[in-house]
């Protein structure tokens, strides 16, 4: 199943609300949560209060993308605040095992997300063991830049171990995928798709249709083959 996870930090946050009510409407089934802190990486945007105060009227999937150092510090806040999903960094996590315990000890889905340059081997033992993993294909902390076509290669290479071994984990992708990339992103093995400025931009609506349709498109498509 192919999936759309919009991400509001290229959301409009005069009109959020709105614009996340007008989200589910469509049927867009997962949010997607970028959590900064300044050190991981060199923007800051939100927090637990942010999605607390979000969760009150929102019944979509919180995909929360934990940029920060030393997340396992904050796993029962983020569960708290109403994460659904929980996504730490590789690289940022010094007992990665131990972290995946405990968000799942919580009743969450775990995930694990790899910037451009982390190879997979450093994560490979842990795969059976997680919902998703998230392949980042641009350096995480800033919007709006342009995919790195060497991790489409890491989405391949994903998609073909977990092929080989029957794993469950989703592939979700986050960085410069648009109208050019989006067809690549699906092809390689992806199946959670992550957009940001790519839908808020100008008439967010019509993006989001445009998109759901391409994800639509892409499955059935692969069926008739």
């Amino acid at each position: 199943m192919n999936i759309l996870s919009p991400s509001i930090l290229s959301a409009d946050f005069k009109n959020l609300s709105s614009q996340l009510k007008i989200l589910e409407e469509l049927g867009v089934a997962y949010l997607h949560i970028d959590v900064m802190d300044g050190m991981f990486v060199p923007s800051i945007s939100f927090g637990m209060p942010v999605i607390k105060s979000i969760r009150e009227d929102c019944n979509m999937i919180f995909d929360v993308h934990l940029m920060i150092e030393n997340p396992e510090r904050y796993i029962d806040d983020f569960v708290n605040s109403g994460a659904d999903i929980i996504v730490v960094h590789a690289e940022a996590v010094k007992h990665l095992d131990s972290t995946i315990n405990k968000i799942k000890s919580c009743g969450k889905q775990c995930g694990i997300a790899i910037c451009p340059a982390t190879p997979i081997n450093n994560i490979i033992h842990l795969l059976p063991f997680i919902d998703m993993v998230l392949v980042m294909s641009v350096n995480p902390g800033f919007g709006g830049q342009k995919m790195i076509p060497y991790t489409l290669d890491k989405i391949r290479h994903l998609r073909k171990i977990k092929d080989e071994n029957s794993f469950k984990y989703d592939i979700e992708v986050d960085g410069g995928i648009n109208a050019d990339t989006i067809t690549d992103v699906l092809d390689a093995g992806a199946n959670i798709i992550v957009m940001g400025s790519a839908i808020f931009k100008e008439n967010f609506e019509e993006n989001t249709k445009k998109y759901l349709e391409v994800l639509k498109m892409h499955i059935y498509e692969n069926n008739m083959e």
